[in-house]
C-alpha cells in the first residue's frame, strides 16, 4: 500500500512520491497527479467542461506555494476569479474575462499570507465524484470553501478585481 502524506499546500492525505509537481504552485506531487486526472476528466468530457474555470481557481488558490513573481499572480487572479464568481454572481467564464483584464495590472499584486486553513474541501474530494452532477457541485462547495478560507483578503482581492 502506498504511503500517504499531506499535500504541502491544502493538507490532503496524498501518495508519497517524487513525480512532477508545479514549479510555483505549493502542491505536493500526489496531489499534483490527482489534480492532473480531474483535469483529463474536464478536458475528455464536455459535460464537466462547466466545472472546468472553477476547479483551476480554487487548486490555484488553495496550492499557494512561495512568494514569488508567478506565485503572487497566480493567487491573485484566481483569487479574483472567485469574488468574480461567489460575489458578483457571474459564471466562471465572465470571470476569466475580468482575470485577463486583471493581469495586466499584475505589478500591483502583493504576495497574501495565506490562512492558516486554506479551505474544509480538498481536490480528495473532486477526485471521488463519479458523476458528473456530482463533480460540478463538488467544485462549486470546493471553490466557495476556498474563497470563504481567504475572506481576511478579501478587500484587497476587491480592489484588484
Amino acid at each position: 500500500m502506498t504511503k500517504k502524506v499531506p499535500c504541502i499546500g491544502c493538507g490532503a492525505l496524498v501518495a508519497e512520491g517524487d513525480g512532477p509537481a508545479h514549479r510555483y504552485i505549493g502542491a505536493s506531487p500526489g496531489c499534483w497527479a490527482l489534480y492532473g486526472e480531474v483535469l483529463a476528466r474536464e478536458y475528455t468530457d464536455p459535460r464537466y467542461g462547466a466545472a472546468h474555470q472553477l476547479t483551476v481557481d480554487a487548486y490555484a488558490a488553495q496550492h499557494p506555494g512561495t512568494p514569488s513573481p508567478q506565485a503572487i499572480q497566480s493567487v491573485t487572479v484566481h483569487l479574483v476569479g472567485l469574488y468574480i464568481v461567489f460575489e458578483l454572481g457571474r459564471t466562471p467564464q465572465q470571470a476569466r474575462k475580468t482575470i485577463q483584464r486583471a493581469v495586466q495590472h499584475k505589478k500591483d499584486f502583493v504576495w497574501l499570507d495565506p490562512p492558516e486553513s486554506l479551505g474544509a474541501m480538498t481536490i480528495l474530494d473532486i477526485h471521488a465524484a463519479r458523476a458528473h452532477s456530482e463533480h460540478t457541485t463538488r467544485v462549486r462547495e470546493w471553490a466557495m470553501s476556498v474563497w470563504r478560507a481567504w475572506e481576511p483578503h478579501h478587500p484587497m482581492i476587491r480592489r484588484w478585481a
